[in-house]
């Protein structure tokens, strides 16, 4: 299956207009990816949203269980769960308000990817966020 992601450009314009990112597995252990690449977005000005069934907050702010719990828009959905783990994480942001569906780096999954691009929405797979945001935020 071929999948593409949006251009630089467009991503570049995605990180520009986003405000809100749920972050699905994020950690609340400081020594992991999910835990830095969140905090360097925090940082850059972004509200983050961890969802995360078995803590309680991190980076000060309270977790919730699913991204069913959240109230209101959320402009990207950021995932850092296994690939095979990607579809169920699809199936609930179809449910919601958001705009666009962000894999980590090292993630893909074609039948998530399929799904959510026959619902329309924006899909970027095994990218990171955080370098992302620094390549383009100057652009």
């Amino acid at each position: 299956m071929e999948f593409e992601n949006p251009s630089r450009e467009e991503i570049g314009d995605i990180l520009k207009k986003a405000k809100r990112i749920a972050v699905v597995g994020l950690s609340n252990n400081p020594e992991r990816t999910s835990y830095m690449v969140s905090e360097a977005m925090q940082k850059a000005g972004y509200e983050i949203i961890p969802v995360n069934p078995t803590i309680d907050e991190v980076l000060g702010v309270k977790a919730v269980a699913s991204l069913k719990d959240i109230n209101g828009h959320v402009d990207i959905v950021n995932v850092f769960r296994r690939s095979e783990q990607l579809l169920d994480v699809a199936k609930e942001c179809a449910e919601m308000d958001a705009d666009v569906f962000w894999a980590q780096q090292g993630l893909f999954n074609d039948e998530a990817y399929e799904f959510l691009k026959e619902k329309g929405f924006t899909v970027i797979m095994d990218r990171c966020i955080k370098v992302e945001h620094a390549i383009t935020k100057n652009r």
